[in-house]
Order: C-alpha cells, then structure tokens, then sequence
C-alpha cells in the first residue's frame, strides 16, 4: 500500500503541473505532506486522488488541484503569517505551515480542530495554532495577516476578512451561490482592492455570521 501510494502521489505531482500549478515550493510542500493521513481511513485508496473526499461533520478535504490552486495564488515567500479558515482535516493548513512563517487557522466544529491539530503535531509542524469559532469573522486577535485563505464558499467577498490583510496582503476565497462560486484573489490597496477570478468551482458553504446563516 505504501509503495502504491508513493506512485500515486507522483502521478498527482505529474498531473498538477499539467494543470498550470508551476510555483515549485507548492508543488514539494505537496510532496512533503502524506495526504493519506488527512483522510478517513476508508478513504485512503483514494488519498491522491484529484477529488475532493468527506471528514465527517458535513464537511470535505479539498481536491489536491484545488489546495494547489490556493496556496500559489497566496505568493508565499517563507516570511507570512497567514490566517486560514475552516481547518478541516489539517491537510491545507499542513502545506502553509512548510511555506510560511505562522499559520492561524480556525475551525468551527471541535472535533475537526483536534483531529486537525494532532495530524499537525504528529508532522511536527509547529507554527501552526489551531483555534475554534467562528472563521466568518476572521480571527481579529491575531491579525493582522499577510495572507488569508478561506477553504469553505462565502456569498460576497467578507469585508471583515479584507479589514484584517495588511496593506497589499492577499485574500483566497470561493464566493457565490450554494450550488457555483468563483475562486477569487482579492489584493487589499491603499485605495481598496483589486479582484480577479480563479475560475469556477463548488465548495462547502462559509457558515457564520459573516457568511451564510446556519
């Protein structure tokens, strides 16, 4: 099992630079993180798959090309602290923590956060704190950040979110309907903020007060 998964996991590799992902730090955090261990066991076949899989409470792991997408549109350099919403299985937050400074990531339900935050710890990546609230709303105590991604889809671009990025930082996000969203890149200015978009793509709902009621 091991060696089959050590081959999918290149083949993913192999398909996610066809794809367009050509940021070389993305592509080896990828390579350095076991999807497996992100995963329901039942679902560990499937671990490089490129499709997104469930992790209980309603909610999934993110398809690979997807996480992929993300993480290059944030620019990493190694010196962000970087603000994640909706934490999940760990697996988004596994990747920024090997690309920047500081990761804070928060997670509504509990018993996603702690599962999350073993994964972490077990991976030894310690610049990662994992929170539980409201993600909505960002994470006010901390900020400001330089980067912020938000892994669950909002019904307009969250201002609360924009108000907490450092002047140039960059926010990553899905905003649209229940059912089709478009992945934005949202760059905060000194005269507001540029926009553009990533593409189509469907994603659980950002639930909170500073998104869709629950």
């Amino acid at each position: 099992m091991t060696r089959d998964l050590e081959t999918q996991r290149r083949y993913l590799l192999e398909s996610l630079r066809s794809a367009g992902i050509h940021d070389e730090r993305v592509l080896a955090a990828i390579e350095a993180t076991p999807r497996e261990l992100f995963v329901d066991p039942h679902h560990r076949q499937w671990a490089y798959a490129d499709q997104a899989l469930p992790i209980g409470c309603g909610q999934t792991i993110s398809q690979p090309l997807i996480v992929a997408t993300m993480t290059q549109a944030l620019q990493l350099s190694g010196q962000e602290r970087v603000l994640e919403i909706g934490t999940g299985s760990g697996y988004q937050a596994a990747i920024l923590a090997r690309l920047a400074r500081f990761v804070v990531t928060v997670e509504r339900y509990q018993q996603l956060a702690c599962q999350a935050a073993r994964r972490l710890l077990q991976l030894g990546l310690s610049n990662v704190a994992v929170f539980v609230g409201d993600g909505s709303l960002g994470w006010p105590d901390a900020a400001p950040y330089d980067r912020i991604v938000v892994t669950a889809a909002a019904p307009q671009i969250p201002q609360q979110l924009v108000a907490q990025l450092v002047e140039g930082g960059i926010l990553v996000l899905p905003v649209g309907s229940h059912d089709h969203q478009e992945l934005l890149v949202i760059r905060r200015t000194c005269s507001g903020q540029e926009v553009h978009s990533l593409g189509g793509c469907v994603f659980v709902p950002l639930v909170g007060k500073g998104g869709w009621e629950e």
